[in-house]
């Protein structure tokens, strides 16, 4: 299975998805489910949010190689499920032919960090953690 996740820049939000995403299933020993992140708006080449990357360090998660990219077409063909971090986000998807069992909002909705302290970086990253341990439940994992 292929899951990408998806911001609005792919700075912040999805970036600490993907990582902290991937340590999961490493912890976890899972081997047959792969990720990726993008940005609907991304800048590409545009490293991960300072205080994204610091947060995620907190819990051994490097972000410090992320560069953002858009989502591209190969994207919306080879993957298997897109975990958005807003629901305007999926309804971007959906507009774009994307089919709503595709598309899960990921844990109800994640707000934009940008721009902003710290602790609202930090407070992101754990809602996220958390919203991604019930993905993986919820896939049976």
């Amino acid at each position: 299975m292929k899951i990408i996740f998806i911001c609005t820049g792919n700075t912040c939000r999805s970036p600490m998805a993907e990582g902290l995403f991937r340590r999961l299933l490493a912890e976890r020993g899972i081997t047959d489910i792969t990720c990726d992140s993008a940005g609907l708006f991304a800048n590409p080449g545009e490293p991960a949010a300072a205080n994204a990357v610091a947060a995620c360090r907190e819990l051994g998660v490097d972000l410090s190689d992320h560069r953002a990219k858009p989502l591209s077409q190969e994207m919306l063909q080879s993957a298997d499920l897109f975990v958005v971090m807003m629901q305007s986000h999926a309804g971007v998807l959906k507009s774009s032919g994307v089919p709503q069992e595709k598309i899960r909002v990921l844990g109800g909705g994640v707000g934009d960090p940008f721009g902003g302290s710290m602790a609202i970086y930090r407070a992101s990253r754990d809602q996220i953690q958390k919203a991604l341990e019930e993905l993986l439940h919820e896939l049976g994992r």
